[in-house]
């Protein structure tokens, strides 16, 4: 059996211990991203949330393994993880552009499990609502032509990814990552019962803010957009604000009974 399936703990870094923390947020990077990328996040946070990142196979210290390149196994090997990070504190879920679809479906899986296991809130960043589907095809372009659209995007992984090595080591999983994304398919169901922040930049090429608010028709909770200014990685720009918004939502979060929702 795969290591990844035998071992959940892979799956989620801690970058620091929080004891007191009322609530644990579950980080989700973007296509090619690794757990690393939510590190800043984890030390603005007060320590009454706890930051614990989703490290995907292919990548730092899981490079060795192959990469996974369907959400719907991604989710699969996800949840016996995230279920036993729910025991004893309700979770928040914090998803940027591959992560966010990522997030949102996880989110489904956890609440049709039930009980403590449903979140409390969903971060939904960089991310077009399901119903905007688009062919895309970026995964079955040559090496260059991914590059391309990173650049275009804005991501600092760009300008690294000059140096050919470095290009030879990491792009299997930015395609793989890529295909994920591309071949995600929405089957229809319930909508979500917890609230959803949905975070956009206001320039991305790839998620206009009228696409980023339509995640309101995916919970029956209550929902709120915020616009940054910005391209795709609005959040690398503004991450005071962007991590002053996760702050003040988990702050208004109940203290006790938040692992269910109403």
């Amino acid at each position: 059996m795969d290591r990844c399936a035998d071992e959940p703990d892979l799956w989620l870094r801690r970058f620091s211990a929080a004891p007191e923390a009322r609530t644990r947020l579950i980080c989700f990077p973007h296509a090619g991203g690794s757990a690393s990328s939510f590190h800043a996040m984890s030390v603005a946070l007060p320590p009454t949330a706890e930051v614990l990142a989703v490290q995907y196979p292919g990548r730092q210290d899981r490079r060795a393994e192959k990469c996974i390149d369907n959400v719907p196994e991604l989710v699969d090997r996800l949840l016996p993880a995230l279920t036993a990070e729910a025991d004893d504190r309700p979770l928040a879920l914090f998803g940027h552009s591959m992560g966010a679809t990522l997030a949102y479906e996880v989110a489904r899986s956890l609440e049709q499990i039930g009980g403590a296991n449903s979140p409390v809130t969903v971060f939904l960043s960089g991310r077009r609502a399901p119903r905007f589907e688009r062919s895309e095809y970026i995964h079955q372009r040559d090496d260059q032509g991914i590059l391309r659209e990173l650049a275009l995007l804005g991501g600092s992984a760009a300008v690294a990814l000059a140096d050919p090595e470095i290009l030879q080591m990491v792009m299997p999983a930015i395609r793989g990552d890529y295909r994920a994304a591309e071949t995600y398919v929405h089957v229809p169901g319930p909508p979500l019962r917890c609230p959803v922040v949905a975070l956009t930049g206001d320039a991305d090429p790839r998620a206009s803010v009228r696409e980023v608010e339509a995640w309101s028709e995916y919970t029956e909770g209550p929902f709120v957009t915020h616009v940054f200014k910005g391209g795709h990685f609005f959040l690398n720009d503004h991450p005071d604000a962007v991590h002053d918004t996760v702050r003040d939502r988990l702050s208004s979060l109940p203290v006790f009974g938040a692992g269910t929702t109403s």
